[in-house]
């Protein structure tokens, strides 16, 4: 990695500090069910390529970086068993079974970039896997499985680092609107924290650093409709950690910005396309448009697997359609209860994209992507191409 990581935590301290969001070892692999929370805490086995796209598919596993690491490591297991039983074929034969799969898990769900980065990763490094002399199937599987492995260590460190980097640019924000030395009001949308990746966080990431540094005054969560996962999940992660924060509805954001209560919105990534138009949850944009008229910079917490330098503005990026079942029902424990009247058309996308104009910054592991003018599109690949 580029990225110093030897005065930070071990992925496992951070662990103890924070809600877990899966667990691993070798050969076996369970996710916590996120439709349950915050009711009950319960993880599911995720043991084979279907097991994997099912959760990641059903939302029972969500958010850009966790999605990646549940594609990879569900796949990690199942050849695991394969390998133990004794693989049959030769190393080509390995290759071209492995990238079926990654395939297949690619289709689990179109908006968050990360998993097409993950698998495109994977599938480069067991082509160069069985490329080796004396390469056989059971190396290829050996080296998919220590890579996907190796994603898992890598996405903990650089969350770590991008929430360094984020409460940096939070607070050099407030010390430049005349706020120097004050704690953090910040408001944040969707789920964003250790439940949307293996540890720490995105953008609730940079809100537990805030805090770890004894610069945060208090967190305001968006419920973030229609699925919730600012009540159900967020809030669950604020009480957990015994963070200072407080719900509100999503409609509520502008009346608190205009109170002139608030330093940052914080929000999260599923796709950054190369001008820096960034694709998340449905809502973040009319965030980032309350803001700008307010004053008040919308940071974005993104690690660089969630940069897309395929995708050059957000005009490209796909936007996922969900059922509308989620808008006009509410579940509870696992039952849908309607409250929408009958007879009503739905429409339900799953994300938005926020043009780069309303975006202060992108926070990643490895610094601040850097703007190609002041207020203009940013510098994407420039910045990968260095980083």
């Amino acid at each position: 990695s580029s990225f110093a990581t030897e005065s930070l935590p071990t992925p496992s301290a951070w662990a103890a500090m924070v809600l877990e969001s899966l667990h691993y070892a070798r050969g076996s692999f369970e996710v916590l069910d996120q439709l349950e929370v915050p009711q009950a805490k319960k993880f599911v086995p995720v043991d084979t390529v279907e097991a994997a796209w099912g959760v990641i598919r059903h939302m029972q596993v969500r958010g850009a970086p966790l999605i990646a690491i549940t594609a990879a490591l569900g796949l990690a297991v199942e050849l695991h068993r394969e390998s133990a039983a004794g693989v049959t074929g030769s190393a080509d034969d390995a290759v071209a079974s492995i990238r079926r799969r990654t395939a297949h898990l690619r289709t689990a769900r179109p908006t968050a970039v990360n998993v097409f980065n993950a698998m495109d990763i994977l599938d480069g490094i067991v082509g160069e896997a069985a490329a080796k002399e004396g390469a056989s199937a059971t190396s290829v599987y050996s080296a998919y499985i220590a890579a996907a492995e190796a994603m898992l260590e890598e996405d903990a460190a650089a969350n770590k680092a991008m929430g360094e980097v984020g409460a940096d640019a939070v607070l050099a924000a407030m010390a430049a609107a005349g706020r120097e030395g004050q704690k953090a009001r910040v408001v944040t949308i969707c789920n964003t924290g250790v439940l949307a990746c293996s540890a720490w966080g995105t953008a609730l990431g940079i809100v537990r650093s805030l805090h770890a540094r004894g610069r945060l005054e208090r967190v305001y969560a968006l419920e973030t409709r229609p699925y919730n996962q600012g009540s159900r999940l967020t809030a669950f992660e604020i009480g957990e950690d015994g963070l200072p924060g407080t719900l509100i509805c999503d409609s509520m954001a502008a009346s608190l910005m205009r109170q002139g209560n608030i330093d940052a919105c914080l929000a999260g990534a599923d796709r950054v396309a190369a001008n820096g138009d960034t694709a998340n949850k449905i809502g973040t944009y009319s965030m980032g448009v309350v803001a700008r008229y307010h004053g008040v910079p919308l940071f974005i917490a993104s690690p660089t697997t969630t940069l897309d330098l395929k995708t050059a503005t957000g005009e490209q990026i796909p936007i996922e359609q969900r059922a509308p079942e989620e808008v006009t029902c509410i579940k509870l424990n696992g039952v849908m209860h309607r409250v929408a009247a009958d007879g009503i058309d739905v429409w339900n996308p799953a994300f938005d994209v926020t043009p780069a104009a309303l975006i202060a910054g992108i926070a990643t592991e490895r610094g601040l992507v850097p703007r190609k003018s002041p207020d203009g599109d940013f510098d994407v690949p420039g910045f990968l191409a260095k980083a």
